[in-house]
């Protein structure tokens, strides 16, 4: 017992080491805080909240969730991310891009109705939990290996899923269902379009019409609210004043429900294994999509102002703040565009910008929340409509699909997946494609040939058989040396020493990295083969880190210390020179007097390659 204790101990105290995350920081964003500030960040709670209060409901109507769900969600999360949160860079909120997973996760799994409100709070936690988790052990870290490509692929096929589901609500259609894909959304619309109500119809169209107008003279006003409150006026307006039997509430265009926030309450997830089970890969996909959209705002804006993001850190509020949402009837809360540069813009200093905007949103949900009833839900889909088509990024598009084939095959395998697959498999795909590209790009190191050329320089070999000493070829290797590469590299090198007349290979190692324990074995093999043919192997402008790896692996020894070469950064070719002098010597010429330079004047880019 005694011995399993001390286990314990030793375990809790490397955890407390390992850890980088401040658990209570806003202590110290306090203890900091100037009255000057109070100003700027009062505007931009007030402006944040006016645009979270639409967009939440916006967002829950993506997610196919009662209204008020995005509402809470906006107002927890943008309160509780400030209290683990260093930065003010990023407003926490529900967002278009993860609300659709969640609609696509539950569509393909067949969770609806009241089953899927009592799984949400779960979901909500477990993305916290894995985000929470990620934070400690530096995922933030790898964010920057996820291609750009995989990310406006996903972001495309949301937005077209967004858009589809929403027609069906702008012409007021019957559905039979809710499709989990842009396929199945789309073929659901199709044989449901002999039900369109044209009163819906007119409504939407109105409401687009005022939408695109002010967003085109008055793009700094919050025009979705605006839109709102004006279209729901009239409606009412035309329903109840004009008394128009065709436009009669109860049978035919419909409205959103009001919200009673009196009834707002503390709900426990449920955890039951089976349901964990269930949510694991749509919750991990969710998580992941808030890591990368939190981390690439605050990047994004961190660089714009010259401020430093402790990303862990951010991640760690984000996590932080999923989990409040799925105890108080939130949704899914990542770091939203709008509203992190509406809070900038609007003079937002501290974190008490954030904390204010969601405290207005609270209040909002008591003070408003029973009119928005008077809301056609037509509106709101319009509305929605619209942030789906502000999605559709055609410059990224056009950078991704026009910069390399790589590129361009990882957005469209993205892409493709997410209009014929549930997103969270979607993006799954678009990841797992990317590093597959990535690591066949990496693991094809480029073995070049140099050889001396008719002005006595060391240049490459353009000409197979042309070299100026037949039995030793000097091969210049750029690139990885990794277990992904190895075999491949071992057969480039088979080839060249196949040569009837070859005696001995110099390898140029200077652009050759990560050496790792397959590519060790692969040298191993090698050199084994070059034994068995009588020929030696030379390795020059070997790094200290490749050095390190030949030592601890034994093939230092295997090679001979004689036969290697170490780098010199002050005269990269002396290295290269020596290996040639030793080259001679194991041909017989011992008197062999070797002279290498480098005029930087003929390829600055390959400085030390010609001589």
């Amino acid at each position: 017992m005694p011995a399993l204790l001390r286990h314990i101990q030793s375990g809790l105290s490397a955890a407390k080491d390992y850890n980088t995350l401040n658990f209570w920081p806003l202590r110290r964003s306090l203890q900091g805080y100037q009255t000057s500030y109070f100003a700027g960040d009062l505007r931009a709670g007030l402006n944040v909240a006016l645009l979270a209060f639409p967009q939440g409901m916006a967002y829950a109507l993506i997610a196919g969730l009662p209204i008020q769900y995005g509402i809470y969600g906006s107002a927890i999360a943008a309160m509780v991310a400030p209290i683990f949160a260093k930065s003010h860079l990023i407003t926490l909120g529900p967002t278009n891009a993860t609300s659709v997973m969640l609609l696509s996760a539950f569509a393909s799994l067949g969770i609806v109705g009241a089953e899927k409100l009592g799984m949400v709070p779960l979901l909500i936690f477990m993305v916290g939990f894995f985000i929470a988790l990620g934070a400690y052990f530096k995922v933030a870290n790898l964010v920057q290996y996820i291609s750009r490509s995989v990310i406006t692929g996903y972001i495309t096929a949301a937005a077209l899923l967004i858009i589809t589901n929403q027609i069906p609500k702008a012409l007021g259609l019957e559905m039979p269902g809710k499709g989990a894909t842009f396929y199945e959304s789309v073929m659901l619309m199709y044989q449901s379009i002999d039900t369109v109500h044209w009163a819906t119809v007119g409504v939407s169209l109105v409401t687009a019409a005022l939408f695109f107008a002010l967003n085109k003279k008055f793009k700094s006003l919050p025009n979705v609210a605006i839109s709102l409150l004006a279209i729901s006026a009239l409606t009412e307006f035309v329903v109840e004043k004009l008394h128009i039997k065709y436009l009669d509430r109860s049978s035919e265009i419909q409205f959103l429900q009001g919200i009673n926030a009196a009834n707002w309450s503390f709900q426990a997830p449920d955890f039951s294994l089976s349901s964990i089970h269930t949510l694991a890969s749509p919750a991990l996909a969710i998580a992941l999509l808030c890591i990368l959209e939190g981390i690439s705002i605050g990047k994004s804006l961190a660089a714009k102002t010259g401020a430093r993001l402790d990303a862990n850190q951010a991640m760690f509020s984000i996590g932080m703040a999923n989990i409040a949402c799925a105890f108080f009837s939130g949704m899914p809360a990542s770091g939203s565009l709008t509203r992190s540069t509406l809070s900038a813009t609007s003079g937002g200093r501290t974190v008490l910008a954030s904390y204010i905007s969601g405290v207005i949103v609270f209040i909002g949900a008591f003070a408003l929340g029973p009119f928005t009833e008077y809301i056609p839900q037509c509106t709101l889909a319009v509305l929605v409509i619209a942030i789906g088509i502000s999605l559709i990024n055609k410059h990224a598009i056009r950078i991704v699909t026009r910069t390399t084939k790589s590129d361009a095959a990882v957005f469209a395998t993205t892409f493709g997946s997410g209009l014929f697959m549930p997103l969270d498999t979607a993006i799954y795909v678009g990841v797992g494609t990317s590093i597959v590209l990535f690591l066949k790009k990496v693991a094809r190191p480029e073995m070049v040939e140099y050889t001396f050329n008719e002005e006595g320089q060391l240049a490459e070999m353009h000409q197979e058989g042309k070299r100026s000493v037949p039995q030793v070829p000097i091969g210049h290797v750029e690139g990885e040396l990794f277990f992904g590469a190895a075999d491949l590299f071992r057969d480039q090198m088979r080839r060249i020493c196949e040569e009837p007349n070859l005696k001995i290979v110099v390898l140029k190692m200077r652009n050759a990295h990560n050496l790792d324990a397959t590519g060790v074995m692969a040298l191993e093999e090698l050199l084994l083969y070059m034994e068995e043919k009588g020929r030696y192997l030379i390795l020059s402008e070997v790094k200290s880190g490749m050095m390190r790896v030949l030592k601890q692996s034994g093939l230092y020894e295997q090679i001979e210390a004689r036969n290697i070469f170490t780098d010199e950064p002050n005269n990269p070719t002396m290295s290269t020179a020596k290996a040639l002098k030793r080259a001679k010597e194991h041909l017989g010429d011992t008197q062999a007097d070797v002279s290498i330079y480098v005029d930087p004047v003929i390829d600055k880019t390959k400085q030390g390659e010609r001589v």
